[in-house]
């Protein structure tokens, strides 16, 4: 099955699942490999990469909360340059498209991040991470300007603040799909050094905002729309799609468990083998897939055959 992520066009993104990792998620792509099939996902969206290397945030990182966690990174990274040196030959080898996330600091390191990237095969589409605080105007000068200088997609992820505004203007630029949203940001007070912390809240209370605005989205703008926030179930999943939703972006819920954006993505693409009637607890779990189901077959034939080859004539 085949989704169109993008608006339609020469450059258009098509994944085989409308299932991602959010930005920052899985890193740059050499992290989770042994715990994910990353060939089930149908995109890999990579870390937030700027145009010049960005430092660690100082001090506290996360702040647990009574449901998610607020985390402050400083989105550290070494410079697009190098990133793409570090993780070309990675991104090549993977199977499913790669989305580089471009932190929009400026106009003019978005016009040079996104010259750069056009001319990497590593690299399948774009996605400009708008800050909170954007202007609509402003907005749409960012995308235009990564639209004119690549002939890859380009995806414009905003904030919840204003994303009305934002969403029409990054459309009129452009943008061939609109990310809702970038996870909001929020102050907690630390329990390990009692200060109060400014970061971006994840978990699944952010679900109803990010809903609510993909439905808005969808019945207010005519690109496809990738929703995204709260996510840790497939139903989640199931509900931004009913939503409006082209695809979904899946976050922290995989730090958690690290399989379950594999249960979503076969859930939404078909893909999930039904229970048999009459199989024990340790042959099946929700969102297993066939490929997983052989394998436990032939692990149970294998181990048939060995009792029967051990039994005394």
């Amino acid at each position: 099955m085949a989704f169109e992520i993008t608006r339609p066009g020469k450059s258009s993104l098509i994944v085989e699942s409308p299932v991602m990792p959010m930005a920052g998620i899985l890193g740059f792509g050499d992290v989770y490999r042994d715990l994910i099939q990353y060939e089930k996902l149908g995109a890999f969206v990579t870390a937030p990469v700027s145009y010049t290397p960005r430092s660690p945030a100082n001090g506290q990182r996360v702040v647990p909360l009574d449901a998610g966690l607020l985390l402050h990174t400083g989105l550290p990274n070494p410079g697009i340059s190098k990133v793409m040196g570090r993780y070309r030959s990675l991104w090549n080898s993977l199977p499913m498209p790669v989305i580089l996330h471009i932190v929009a600091t400026s106009l003019e390191h978005v016009r040079k991040c996104a010259s750069r990237a056009d001319a990497e095969n590593a690299v399948d589409a774009l996605e400009i991470g708008l800050n909170d605080d954007i202007e609509p105007d402003t907005a749409e000068q960012m995308i235009a300007a990564a639209v004119r200088n690549t002939e890859k997609p380009v995806l414009a992820r905003i904030p919840s603040q204003n994303a009305l505004e934002l969403a029409r203007a990054v459309a009129d630029a452009g943008a061939g799909a609109v990310v809702a949203c970038a996870p909001p940001r929020g102050v907690a007070r630390s329990p390990l050094s009692g200060r109060l912390v400014d970061g971006r809240v994840y978990g699944p209370t952010i679900k109803p905002v990010a809903l609510r605005l993909v439905n808005q989205l969808s019945r207010a703008i005519d690109i496809p729309i990738i929703g995204a926030g709260g996510i840790h179930s497939q139903q989640d999943a199931r509900d931004f799609m009913d939503a409006g939703a082209r695809a979904v972006q899946v976050d922290t819920a995989v730090w958690v468990q690290p399989k379950l954006i594999e249960y979503i993505a076969r859930d939404l693409g078909g893909l999930v083998v039904t229970r048999t009637v009459g199989a024990l607890p340790d042959e099946w779990h929700p969102g297993m897939g066939e490929t997983e189901r052989k394998a436990h077959e032939q692990q149970q034939s294998d181990a048939d055959d060995d009792s029967a080859q051990n039994t005394p004539r």
